[in-house]
């Protein structure tokens, strides 16, 4: 299996030497054509003719599904409306990962959207794991230029053998780039992509200060416009079945990396790379920004879910105001 693994890394290059594009062109799939119900029963609704998913969370269970194929590497994309009013506690989950095949060296990409309290903006958090690396979070988390529980909003991640992208809408809030000091802290085995939602009252708002509460429930994430694009990995046949699109990005163009480095000025909040309590020496891959640093000082600390990384798809409860637009 590692063997295979290893071989699969010739196929991944082949999908991403294309021209840098939009996004907006790929083909969108309905959810019986690229996904599978994972936990939740009927908490999980399909609508629009199979182009649209309800995800709910309520006191008996949250809810989730899955890719029929795993990948090594891709451009994974779904517009998703959050829950609104009171979500403290509440986590909507996109992400990769094969933490069910290598439990104890799995890989990991993600998109995390954390509630809050009435009046205060949902965050979003990224994050990536290589080779079961757990205890170095490489976690990073934002505002929003919008209300993202008012209407849709496009979050794809850009998966290559040497970079990853997160996009909000087209635009890259955060590029992830393979170094050699990292080793296999990169993700390089392949995944399955997942959407949940759950309960993290534990750790999702303020360090878990303020939980879940289901008078307001239930908590419905819809999501849409489903993506899947990438090199599909058959373990049997020792195939990658690679997708080809000249509308897939390869990388960030000058004119987004400007609209990304405005981004990061104006809405994160959090990074790892500044964080001395976690990391007396940044990890290697940290490119260190003291005005970048002094900003990020003036925020409260963090707190993380501390490894409860399979609970993105099997936590059930039975077990500010507006950000400012940035200068895009």
């Amino acid at each position: 299996m590692r063997g295979f693994f290893l071989g699969l890394l010739l196929f991944g290059p082949l999908l991403f030497v294309l021209a840098s594009g939009s996004s907006r062109n790929l083909p969108i799939i309905t959810f019986d054509e690229g996904y599978t119900p994972l936990f939740g029963d009927n908490n999980l609704a399909i609508h629009r003719d199979g182009k649209s998913v309800h995800l709910t969370l309520d006191e008996r269970t949250g809810s989730g599904f899955v890719s029929h194929d795993i990948y090594l590497h891709g451009y994974f994309s779904a517009s998703i409306k959050l829950p609104s009013d009171y979500t403290a506690g509440v986590v909507v989950a996109f992400y990769m990962s094969n933490g069910d095949v290598f439990q104890k060296n799995h890989d990991e990409i993600d998109f995390e959207f954390l509630g809050n309290i009435r009046g205060k903006d949902w965050r979003i958090q990224t994050n990536v794991y290589g080779n079961g690396s757990t205890n170095v979070g490489r976690e990073e988390r934002y505002g929003l230029w919008f209300d993202p529980a008012e209407d849709f909003h496009q979050y794809s991640i850009l998966w290559t053998d040497s970079k990853i992208i997160f996009y909000v809408d087209d635009v890259p809030i955060r590029e992830v780039k393979r170094t050699e000091a990292m080793g296999g802290d990169f993700p390089s085995k392949p995944m399955t992509l997942y959407a949940t939602i759950w309960d993290g009252s534990n750790w999702a708002t303020n360090g878990g200060k303020y939980r879940v509460n289901y008078k307001y429930a239930p908590y419905v994430a819809k999501f849409s416009n489903l993506i899947l694009h990438g090199c599909a990995v058959d373990p049997m046949d020792s195939v990658a079945k690679c997708d080809s699109s000249e509308d897939v990005p390869s990388g960030v163009t000058p004119a987004q990396r400007i609209k990304m480095e405005n981004f990061r000025k104006n809405h994160m909040t959090y990074s790892y790379c500044y964080d001395k309590l976690r990391y007396k020496v940044p990890p290697s891959e940290c490119v260190i920004n003291p005005k970048e640093a002094q900003r990020l000082r003036k925020f409260d600390p963090v707190t993380f879910g501390n490894g409860r990384r399979h609970s993105k798809r099997r936590n059930h409860r039975s077990r500010g105001s507006q950000a400012d637009a940035a200068s895009f």
